[in-house]
C-alpha cells in the first residue's frame, strides 16, 4: 500500500510539473504594461498608462495617497465625480485617479470600473485602519504564537513518523533477508524519506511564516515587496537561445522536469526488471543489460521530447554541445573513458551481473554495472568499486562466463613409502561425497612427480559454483586429511639429511699460532680466577 501511494504521489507530482511547465513555457507566457495599486500588501487593482504618466508613475502616486489615508484616524469616504467626461475617484475632497478606457477590462465601461474600484478602495481602507488598533494587534499576536506552537508540534510529529516508518521498513528488510545480519536500508529509499520530510517541514514553515506575516499590516508590506522582487527576478528574461528568451523560473521548471524524467526512467526500469524480465526467465546479467539500455534510452529520448515541447530549438545548442564535447575530451578523459567502457561491458557482456570474477587480488561477485564503475561484492561482503576501464585494460578471470562449470586444483604430497594407487583411491574417495563436486566430469588424480621429500599428486574436481571454491577446497582438504589418516598414508614434512665424514682438517701455521695463543690466555685467566 505504501509503495502504491508513493508511486501515485510521484506520477501526480510529475503531472503537476508538466502542467506548470507548459503553462509557464515561453510560447504561452503573457506580459502586460500595467502597475499594481497596493495598500498594506493587498493588491487592489492595476492601472495602465495615461497621458504623460506611465503605469508605474500613476501607481506610485495613488499608493502614496492611500498610505497617508490609512495613517489617519478619521474615517475617509471614497467618492466618484465626473470630470472631463471621465469618472474620477476622490478620497474625501482630494483627487486620487481618473479611470480611462485603458484601465477598463474588456467588455466593461469606465463608470462601472470606477464604481468597482471605489468600493474596493473603501473596504481596504477600513480594514487597514482596523488592523492598526491595539486590540487587533493583541489578538493577532496570540493567534501567531498559537500557530508557531502548532508548527513546532507538527514538525516534531513528522520526525517521529519518519523514524517509525523507517523502523517498519528496516524490520521488513531484515525479515526478507534473514541470512544477512542487520540488512542496510536502501540509500534511495532513505533519501526519499529524508526529502519528503524536508519538503514537508519546509512547506509547513513557509506556510506558517507567510500566514503570520499576512496577519500584520507592516509585515504584509514587507512580504509583498519581497514577493514582488523575487517574482520580478525569477520571471525576467535573462538568457536567449534561438528565437526564445527564458527566465530563471523557466529554467528551474525545465530542470525539475528533467529530474522527474530521470526518476521516471529509473522507476520504469525497476518495474521492467522486477515484473517483466524476472518472470521471463532471463538470466541476471541479461536483465541488467536490458534494464540499463532501457533506462538511458528513456532519458535521452525523453530529454529531446521535453526540450522540443519546451520550445527550445536543439540546433541552437549545437555550438554549446561542441564546446562541452571539447571540455569533456580534455578535462574529463577518465570519466569519458570509463563511460565508454561501461557501454562496451553492457553491449558485449564479457562481464555480467552475478558473475564471479577475479581482478588482480580481488575475488567477488558482480553486483552492479553502472555508466562509470562496476560494484564487486567480495566473499567478505565488502563492496569494492572498480572503474570500468580497468576491467577492459587488465586481465580479468571470469569464472562464470558462458559456462560456470570450473575445475579446481588441489595439490597433495605424500611420503615416499606410500603406494600411488592407494593414494589415488583415497583422494577419489575424499572427493566423491562432497555435495558441490560434480560427478560429470568425474574427479581425477594426477601424479605430478617426485619432490624433495614427497610424492606430488593433484586432485582435480569440477564444480558449478565457482564462488564457493575456497569453501569447497577447505572441505576437501579436511576430507583428504581424514582419509589419509584412516589409511595410514603418511603426509611428510620437508627433511634434510646431514652426513659427516671423518678426516683431518688442515690449518695454516698462522691460524694454529693464533689458536694456541688464545688457548693459553684462556687457561691463564681461568687459573687467576680460581686463586
Amino acid at each position: 500500500m505504501m509503495r502504491r501511494s508513493l508511486r501515485f504521489s510521484f506520477f501526480y507530482l510529475v503531472g503537476i510539473l508538466l502542467v506548470l511547465g507548459l503553462w509557464l513555457s515561453p510560447g504561452m507566457a503573457q506580459t502586460g504594461s500595467k502597475a499594481a495599486v497596493v495598500v498594506d500588501g493587498y493588491q487592489i487593482f492595476q492601472v495602465s498608462e495615461s497621458g504623460e504618466f506611465s503605469a508605474k508613475e500613476r501607481a506610485n502616486l495613488i499608493n502614496l495617497q492611500l498610505k497617508e489615508a490609512v495613517k489617519s484616524d478619521k474615517a475617509i469616504q471614497v467618492k466618484i465625480e465626473e470630470r472631463n467626461q471621465l469618472p474620477t475617484i476622490l478620497l474625501g475632497d482630494r483627487y486620487l485617479l481618473t479611470v480611462t478606457k485603458n484601465d477598463t477590462l474588456p467588455g466593461s465601461k469606465p463608470d462601472e470600473q470606477a464604481s468597482l474600484w471605489a468600493k474596493q478602495i473603501q473596504e481596504v481602507l477600513q480594514q487597514s485602519q482596523a488592523e492598526r488598533s491595539s486590540q487587533y494587534i493583541r489578538n493577532t499576536s496570540i493567534l501567531s504564537a498559537s500557530i508557531l506552537l502548532g508548527a513546532f508540534a507538527i514538525s516534531w510529529l513528522l520526525g517521529l513518523f519518519r523514524k517509525r516508518i523507517l523502523r517498519i521498513v528496516q524490520r521488513k528488510l531484515n525479515d526478507a533477508n534473514a541470512e544477512v545480519i542487520n540488512a542496510d536500508l536502501p540509500k534511495g529509499l532513505a533519501l526519499l524519506f529524508d526529502l519528503i520530510l524536508f519538503f514537508a517541514r519546509a512547506g509547513i514553515w513557509a506556510s506558517t511564516i507567510i500566514y503570520i506575516t499576512n496577519l500584520f499590516p507592516y509585515t504584509r508590506q514587507w512580504s509583498y515587496q519581497i514577493t514582488y522582487i523575487l517574482n520580478s527576478s525569477f520571471t525576467s528574461k535573462f538568457i536567449t537561445l534561438g528565437n526564445n528568451s527564458y527566465s530563471l523560473i523557466n529554467l528551474l521548471i525545465l530542470v525539475s522536469l528533467l529530474f522527474a524524467l530521470i526518476i521516471f526512467a529509473g522507476t520504469m526500469t525497476n518495474i521492467l526488471r522486477s515484473r517483466v524480465l524476472s518472470v521471463a526467465g532471463i538470466n541476471r546479467g541479461a536483465q541488467e543489460a536490458i534494464a540499463i539500455l532501457t533506462k538511458y534510452s528513456l532519458i535521452v529520448v525523453g530529454s529531446i521530447v521535453l526540450l522540443q515541447i519546451w520550445g527550445l530549438d536543439l540546433s541552437s545548442v549545437t555550438i554549446l554541445a561542441s564546446a562541452l564535447g571539447i571540455g569533456i575530451g580534455f578535462g574529463f578523459q577518465d570519466i569519458a573513458k570509463n563511460f565508454g567502457s561501461g557501454l562496451i561491458l553492457v553491449l558485449e557482456r564479457p562481464i555480467q551481473v552475478g558473475d564471479f570474477i577475479e581482478v588482480g587480488d580481488l575475488h567477488g561477485t558482480v553486483e552492479r554495472i553502472s555508466a562509470r564503475s562496476t560494484e564487486i561484492r567480495t566473499l567478505d561482503h565488502i563492496s569494492i568499486i572498480v572503474p570500468n576501464s580497468r576491467l577492459l585494460e587488465t586481465e580479468v578471470i571470469n569464472w562464470s562466463h558462458r559456462n560456470p562449470v570450473s575445475r579446481l586444483h588441489l595439490p597433495v604430497g605424500v611420503a615416499y613409502s606410500a603406494e600411488p594407487d592407494l593414494v589415488k583411491e583415497a583422494l577419489l574417495d575424499a572427493a566423491k561425497d562432497h555435495p558441490n563436486v560434480l560427478n560429470t566430469p568425474p574427479p581425477q588424480v594426477l601424479f605430478k612427480g617426485f619432490g624433495d621429500s614427497a610424492l606430488n599428486f593433484e586432485l582435480l574436481v569440477w564444480t558449478a559454483e565457482p564462488h564457493k571454491q575456497f569453501l569447497i577446497k577447505s572441505d576437501l582438504y579436511f576430507s583428504i586429511y581424514e582419509v589419509l589418516c584412516k589409511r595410514q598414508i603418511e603426509i611428510p614434512f620437508p627433511q634434510r639429511d646431514l652426513h659427516l665424514r671423518s678426516g683431518t682438517l688442515g690449518l695454516s701455521p698462522q691460524i694454529e699460532k693464533a689458536l694456541q695463543r688464545l688457548s693459553e690466555e684462556s687457561a691463564k685467566g681461568y687459573n687467576d680466577t680460581a686463586t
